[in-house]
């Protein structure tokens, strides 16, 4: 394995540069009680400096998620009136919203049904875009017959965000055994699966299978629900800002840690909660950028 120390440099921001220039960033999740995870991966992608962010929901919670950010578009789907997730009814008016966008969070509160099932099998070996997979769609995965099996093929460049919990899923082991064994787990299944990882926790792992980076920022104030949702935004709006890969999840993680040390410092690290991050990564990227 390659050890990656040196941080990336950030996307190039024109002076002639107009909305379109940044990219479009679709995130697809929400469900029934879950209007905050989308909202909060829409709130990361917008302060990753994404030019154009949208955020497609069941209708159901639409006006929530619409009510907590103005800058970002909403886009109502379909909702499956029994669980409160995603329709099925609605994955063809989904592919329609995919189409013109430059990269895809999906994932973010989309809950667990057979038409959640069915959406994320759909898009995530049909959409040619790069896609951060993270929260539910990483749960779906795991049920679905991911462990042991090779990956199904992804028509674009997947990026996995799992937590020490989700990861265990995915390969069907348990924490323990993931924490004990974390860049050598995690390179064998990018390898394996010909995805880009990042295992979340303290000393975050970003890996291709060949090269493995590890984040040094976050604090464990960051340990609260809705932190990993900023994460998603803020790497798919650097995806659609013309970053590789590898790169955008390595300086997604970077950044995200270090708003979470800033948030910490003046707020402290019991009193910071998820949707302070998207706030403070306007001092990260000032820090970065020297």
């Amino acid at each position: 394995m390659q050890m990656i120390d040196k941080l990336p440099s950030a996307p190039v921001r024109p002076s002639d540069a107009h909305k379109g220039t940044f990219g479009r960033v679709l995130v697809i999740g929400g469900n029934r009680g879950m209007s905050g995870a989308p909202s909060l991966a829409g709130l990361g992608a917008l302060r990753g400096g994404a030019g154009l962010v949208y955020v497609a929901v069941p209708s159901e919670i639409l006006p929530i998620v619409a009510a907590i950010e103005s800058s970002y578009l909403t886009i109502p789907l379909a909702t499956d009136e029994e669980h409160g997730c995603l329709s099925t009814d609605g994955l063809n008016g989904l592919r329609t919203a995919c189409e013109g966008k430059d990269s895809i969070a999906l994932g973010p509160g989309l809950g667990q049904s057979r038409g959640v099932a069915a959406i994320v099998n759909s898009l995530f070996t049909e959409l040619p875009q790069p896609m951060v997979v993270d929260a539910d769609a990483l749960n779906v995965l795991a049920v679905n017959g991911w462990v042991g099996r090779p990956a199904p093929n992804a028509a674009g460049p997947r990026i996995f965000t799992p937590h020490p919990g989700e990861f265990a899923r995915l390969i069907g082991s348990d924490i323990a055994t993931v924490q004990s064994q974390r860049a050598n787990l995690a390179s064998e299944f990018a390898a394996t699966h010909g995805v880009i990882l990042l295992l979340k926790g303290q000393g975050t792992i970003i890996t291709d299978g060949d090269r493995v980076a590890i984040n040094r920022t976050g604090n464990p104030g960051m340990a609260t629900g809705g932190s990993g949702d900023v994460l998603t935004g803020l790497i798919a709006a650097l995806l659609a800002q013309g970053m590789a890969p590898f790169e955008a999840a390595q300086l997604g993680a970077h950044l995200h840690g270090l708003a979470g040390d800033l948030a910490a410092a003046e707020l402290s690290q019991s009193g910071m909660i998820a949707s302070d991050l998207p706030k403070f990564l306007t001092q990260a990227w000032r820090r970065f950028l020297g």
